[in-house]
């Protein structure tokens, strides 16, 4: 860390500076210019005291970070991308474009299967369906909650997709990992601290949204927080985010994608259906992420939306997803993904 000193400060006031530094755990430098004096701070900033105290000192003018807060999850530490291993099914930057894709809510086995069958045949490899559905309102379609983990265990049986769905609940952890290959951490969750460590120690793949109003920095140190308990199997999701604008349900931020793999070494999927909330912006959007340099999208699809018990309003029907798919053949190919 810098810690910066203000114009002009007496060299007792200074010598106090380094003595608070120093009795934090680091190994002060001094670098005394003409007017001002900077004092390098030397030591890891991820086990010792972030320093930023001392500007309670009125001779303090600001304290610099030097090493990234995200450490693990940052290029600093892995300058390559990681691929995640989703039960033998590769996800990032160095495998194929992947799909995941079904119901934003698991309703009915009929449902659920058809809806598994029309994806994978479009090319999906990752079955999407909520079973726990986080609800702004209590008298909205909760989920089926356990009946749903078990017909996604019965969706994967007929049709060998991998399966992902929302946890939650620190309650809820080995119940769903027992029933999924990738645990969501939803939006509403992603600071959810307790949460993301109780997940990590599943070992599951674990798919990270971003939160509704979140700084990218915040995503970034959400995923700090599974890596940090032994979990390296991570990927970012874009779903979204909460602005001012109205026309959409919420505002896709491609820009993040494009920031979080610059960021990080971990893959980046982007949730076009949340991401707007209108089905007939979704294809679009699904382009774009995918010019960005996203590894995957997540996608919601029900066979008839207008009967939907959530958010069928944002959800395409089967000819809707495989034309979608099609549509983004030559932009993949453009982008050398298969």
């Amino acid at each position: 860390m810098i810690v910066v000193i203000r114009p002009n400060t007496p060299r007792p006031q200074i010598d106090e500076v380094i003595a608070e530094v120093q009795k934090l755990g680091y190994d002060p430098r001094p670098i005394f210019g003409t007017e001002q004096t900077v004092i390098a701070a030397i030591g890891d900033e991820r086990t010792h005291h972030t320093l930023t105290s001392l500007t309670a000192l009125p001779q303090v003018e600001k304290v610099i970070p030097v090493q990234k807060r995200h450490k693990l999850v940052s290029r600093e530490s892995h300058s390559g991308d990681t691929t995640v291993d989703v039960d033998g099914l590769k996800v990032g930057a160095n495998a194929p474009f992947c799909l995941m894709a079904g119901p934003c809510s698991v309703e009915s086995e009929e449902q659920l299967i058809s809806t598994a069958r029309a994806v994978k045949a479009a090319g999906a490899t990752i079955l999407r369906g909520g079973a726990f559905k986080p609800r702004t309102s209590p008298y909205e379609f909760q989920g089926l909650g356990s009946e749903g983990l078990r017909l996604l265990s019965l969706a994967k049986k007929e049709t060998g997709l991998k399966i992902i769905t929302e946890v939650l609940s620190e309650r809820h952890v080995d119940e769903v990992a027992s029933h999924t290959d990738i645990l969501q951490i939803g939006a509403r969750n992603s600071q959810n601290f307790q949460l993301l460590i109780e997940c990590a120690k599943t070992g599951k793949p674990i798919l990270l949204k971003r939160g509704l109003s979140q700084k990218i920095e915040e995503w970034l140190l959400g995923a700090e927080y599974l890596l940090a308990h032994g979990n390296n199997k991570v990927m970012f999701c874009e779903r979204g985010i909460r602005t001012f604008e109205t026309y959409t349900r919420n505002t896709l931020d491609l820009a993040a994608v494009a920031i979080a793999k610059k960021e990080s070494h971990l893959p980046v999927i982007v949730d076009p259906s949340q991401g707007c909330g209108r089905a007939d912006l979704v294809r679009m959007l699904c382009k774009g992420s995918v010019a960005m340099g996203a590894d995957g999208l997540l996608i919601e699809v029900h066979p008839h939306p207008a009967e939907a018990l959530s958010d069928g309003q944002q959800q395409v029907d089967f000819v809707g997803f495989q034309q979608l798919v099609k549509d983004l053949q030559p932009l993949l190919g453009a982008m050398g993904r298969a």
